[in-house]
């Protein structure tokens, strides 16, 4: 029985993950802890991994903890970016003796897109990511988009292309949204939507749309579990779902 920690617990992706652990083989929550909370009650319940969804800055203290204390962490909180994942691998050091899985999505689906965006970037001159998340998220763009990003921007280097093509001379309102890698990454924001990315490809006289929709947070929970039964054989640093698919 792997025992789990949940800081966040009382948070949207906090209170569904607690179902879906309660409701698991294997699993076992053994802690709850939101703000205001002390990380103690993680290590006195005897939680053998730490499930994170707090905020960015608040996240990476309690990563730090957690190595500290020994406890094995899975984090879901959005926005938890390159910097603060190069400053885990360097708290963790040349010899971890706990896992660290940071998971930009935690669905199957989001993380299939992204491997597909990257197949696909070497072929089009041309690529944008679209992401569309409920007005309550307060990072933009999104963690899953600013991996995607990364990912193709990755693949575009390795196939030698160049900078997007994109002839805009004036923009002061951002109208051609953030720049990711060298990626253009647009947010919205709208009611209705839990979590949408589209990648959307062009070349010469064609274009190419992928896009995932997660209409629930159940969406996420077989990828939640996935990381919590998975990050204790995984001493060190992992970065998204992929090495477990």
């Amino acid at each position: 029985m792997t025992r789990v920690a949940v800081l966040g617990a009382k948070g949207r992706m906090g209170s569904t993950s607690i179902a879906a652990i309660s409701a698991a083989d294997g699993l076992e929550v053994v802690a709850q802890v939101d703000i205001g909370d002390a990380l103690e009650a993680v290590t006195d319940a005897g939680a053998d991994v730490a499930l994170d969804f707090t905020e960015p800055d608040a996240a990476f203290d309690n990563v730090r903890w957690c190595i500290d204390h020994g406890v094995n962490v899975v984090v879901g909180t959005s926005g938890f970016g390159e910097a603060k994942i190069a400053d885990v691998n360097a708290v963790l050091g040349p010899s971890p003796s706990v896992g660290v899985m940071v998971v930009p999505n935690f669905s199957i689906g989001a993380v299939l897109l992204m491997r597909f965006a990257a197949d696909a970037a070497r072929y089009f001159e041309s690529v944008e990511v679209i992401e569309m998340h409920h007005p309550d998220k307060v990072d933009a763009p999104s963690g899953t988009a600013v991996r995607t990003a990364e990912l193709i921007a990755v693949a575009r280097t390795a196939a030698g292309l160049g900078p997007i093509p994109d002839a805009t001379a004036t923009d002061p309102d951002g109208a051609r949204g953030a720049s990711v890698a060298g990626i253009p990454v647009h947010a919205v924001r709208a009611r209705g939507y839990v979590a949408t990315q589209e990648v959307v490809f062009g070349d010469v006289a064609e274009t190419l749309s992928l896009r995932h929709d997660s209409h629930d947070r159940e969406s996420f929970m077989p990828g939640v579990l996935m990381a919590l039964r998975a990050v204790g054989s995984r001493p060190g640093l992992t970065v998204g779902l992929d090495a477990l698919l």
